[in-house]
């Protein structure tokens, strides 16, 4: 019989330290060339969107997507697992929670790797479900962490400054007109923008791209898709991918000036390695 797991399971279970081991082994099988991870594909509802996020895992053992439907009223989400051994149906598992902490697991994994050593300022725009994610996740992963400042939607243009101002920015919004703004960041900062996945919406002004050296996205497929902030902004055989960065295939920061900006669209992958490791620990 297949596993049901319930969004209070997957609270209960996947923590921030639980959430980061599977995403950064997910990295590194796709940086291996296990995982098949296709572009999302949206279909549209009357008034929203369905989307698919397909996926197979062959180290991991799993074949499976995430999908979910967004309307106004709320969204849906749902991780289908099956064995590649059977081609059973193993799990279904609720995925809101598993949604935001492996997206905040992948930027933690991106600011162990990209952002300045010793960080100790945090700022968030936002001040939803995600943002809160990544503060959880940040914070557990980088104990140098000792300030957060946060920008809500309603938030001054002192507030936005401070946020901006920080050595790791994160923009986590739904804003379709850029909230983050170049002039606002210091030397060796790292940016981690995980909202704007539509190519009609942005967070980041066009001077944070002119200002980071380093652009690294976690599928340069995806983002040329679905990356408002990058499509037509970037030189696409320039963007590094995070996967390649996890293995050394590549190089990141190099030095304590840079400025790095890091963009998420979010990979099925990632819900495919959370999904099985909240699995894997109520068996």
């Amino acid at each position: 019989m297949p596993v049901y797991v319930t969004e209070a399971q997957v609270a209960e279970l996947l923590t921030p330290a639980e959430a980061l081991t599977a995403v950064e082994a997910s990295l590194g099988r796709l940086a291996r060339g296990a995982v098949d991870n296709p572009p999302r594909i949206r279909t549209d509802l009357p008034g929203g969107v369905l989307a698919v996020m397909p996926c197979v895992d062959r180290e991991l053992g799993y074949a499976g997507s995430k999908t979910y439907a967004w309307l106004p009223v709320g969204t849906s989400f749902l991780v289908v697992l099956f064995s590649l051994e059977t081609a059973e149906l193993a799990a279904l598992v609720e995925a809101d929670t598993l949604g935001q902490r492996r997206t905040a697991a992948a930027s933690a994994v991106a600011a162990l790797r990209l952002a300045r050593p010793g960080a100790r300022t945090l700022g968030v725009f936002g001040t939803g479900r995600q943002a809160t994610a990544h503060i959880a996740a940040l914070r557990d992963a980088l104990p140098t962490l000792e300030q957060v400042h946060l920008a809500g939607r309603t938030a001054g243009l002192a507030e936005r400054q401070a946020a901006g101002g920080c050595d790791i920015v994160v923009t986590a919004t739904t804003a379709t007109e850029p909230v983050l703004h170049g002039e606002w960041l210091r030397d060796g900062a790292f940016v981690c923008a995980i909202g704007a996945n539509d190519p009609a919406s942005r967070e980041l002004d066009d001077a944070v791209l002119e200002r980071a050296s380093v652009l690294c996205c976690d599928s340069r497929a995806q983002s040329q898709l679905e990356a408002g902030d990058l499509i037509d902004r970037v030189d696409w055989d320039a963007v590094r991918e995070l996967q390649d960065v996890v293995s050394g295939a590549v190089p990141g920061r190099t030095n304590d000036r840079e400025v790095v900006l890091f963009k998420s669209n979010g990979l099925a992958a990632w819900d495919l390695a959370g999904a099985a490791r909240v699995v894997a620990l109520l068996a």
